[in-house]
């Protein structure tokens, strides 16, 4: 159903030479567009509308193309003024669902969901972007119902499998979970993302580190909500215990401090007092945005943490890391990377998960997040010309109505 539209009622136009030219873009623009040119489908539309503007057809079809290349903010107005002259026009109505809640506007996209699926029950696409739309706005019995008749409407519908597994991991029911995990994979689902997903509940072979995709979507979403929902909901007090661990170090001011997935940077301001100047890093776009608007950073990168360690010409006497090893596992290359960035008398304080089984390095939970064992960081350190100058247990948040055990560590050069 979301495609671009073919018919359009040219045969009304009177032919001259500018009319001619804006249905040839039009035309142009439906090439491109089946072609996967959705940038060079949108200009040509565009370029019609300018010859013949107001044509629903050609305003629905850019909308479609925006919404295709990334530009939802943009797509929204066309889409709208689409359905101005024709409500009835479902195409339509489900990009503009999309784009909607690519911006974040979730009850719209809901709406305009229910509105196709009330012309046409049967369209899977419609149930599983319904059901997207249901898990932001925390509507999570409506979403699973949404994945569930997606799956039965189209059970090759991988996305679908995937979001029903999730919601299902969520709720405890991980044989279920698992299933729809593995139907995604069966129906061409992302092997990545979805054998990270099954590797938390089988215990089988598991990677070293979450998907990068996984964790740059995840942020980029989240980050709206992030301090609220962390601090507020889940009692996350995580920076301010690190701090206080560095603190009691005695009363050294560093030169440098380099902040490793520094989020919506909740460490920075406690940073700032002790350093002369503050560096993050973080693969979510959006989670950096936060951090510059608090105004503590002097240089704020987009990177993956390990990649900035082995490729970065800065150097500094303090690296932290809070609450960022949950989605790493191997820990070598990043400790590896600090020891590369760390001056002779450099500090490096960081938190981890503590797993309590202490015969393994580490693992990845049903929760998707890693934990560490105290015997294995503390190998580590060793390993990489590190000593222990302190290694507290303390909770690092609460989570169903129980602490979650965390390692708060600082090394020494």
């Amino acid at each position: 159903m979301l495609g671009a539209r073919r018919s359009c009622g040219w045969r009304q136009w009177r032919v001259d030479d500018a009319l001619e030219r804006a249905k040839a873009l039009f035309f142009e623009g439906n090439t491109r567009f089946a072609a996967g040119d959705f940038a060079g489908a949108a200009a040509a539309f565009e370029h019609s509308l300018e010859l013949a503007p107001g044509r629903a057809s050609t305003l629905a079809n850019l909308g479609a193309a925006r919404v295709r290349a990334g530009r939802p903010a943009e797509a929204i107005p066309v889409l709208e003024q689409a359905l101005a002259r024709e409500p009835d026009d479902l195409q339509s109505r489900g990009h503009l669902g999309l784009a909607c809640a690519a911006v974040g506007r979730h009850a719209d996209a809901l709406a305009c969901h229910d509105r196709v699926l009330a012309a046409e029950p049967g369209h899977a696409a419609s149930w599983l972007a319904r059901g997207e739309a249901l898990r932001f706005l925390e509507r999570h019995d409506e979403a699973l119902a949404a994945f569930e008749r997606a799956t039965a409407i189209d059970p090759t519908l991988a996305a679908a499998w995937t979001q029903r597994g999730d919601i299902l991991r969520d709720r405890g029911r991980l044989g279920e979970a698992r299933h729809a995990y593995e139907a995604a994979l069966a129906n061409g689902g992302n092997r990545e993302l979805n054998g990270y997903f099954l590797a938390a509940l089988s215990g089988g072979a598991v990677p070293p580190q979450a998907p990068t995709t996984y964790v740059t979507r995840f942020f980029d979403e989240y980050a709206g909500t992030f301090d609220e929902h962390l601090v507020g909901m889940l009692q996350y007090h995580a920076p301010e215990l690190l701090a206080a661990q560095i603190a009691r170090l005695g009363t050294r001011r560093f030169a440098a401090a380099l902040d490793l997935g520094c989020g919506t940077g909740l460490l920075g301001p406690l940073l700032r007092p002790i350093s002369d100047r503050v560096a993050g890093v973080d693969l979510s776009a959006a989670m950096l945005a936060l951090a510059e608007a608090r105004g503590v950073y002097d240089r704020l990168v987009q990177d993956e943490v390990v990649a900035h360690l082995r490729t970065t010409e800065s150097r500094h006497d303090l690296v932290v890391a809070a609450d960022v090893f949950i989605y790493v596992g191997a820990l070598s290359p990043v400790v590896e990377g600090v020891a590369r960035v760390l001056s002779p008398d450099g500090v490096f304080a960081f938190t981890a998960e503590a797993l309590a089984d202490e015969t393994r390095d580490f693992a990845l939970l049903p929760s998707l997040r890693y934990a560490h064992s105290e015997r294995h960081l503390r190998e580590l350190a060793a390993r990489h010309g590190f000593a222990v100058a302190s290694l507290v247990r303390a909770p690092l948040r609460r989570e169903q109505d129980r602490d979650v055990e965390g390692l708060y560590v600082v090394l020494r050069r």
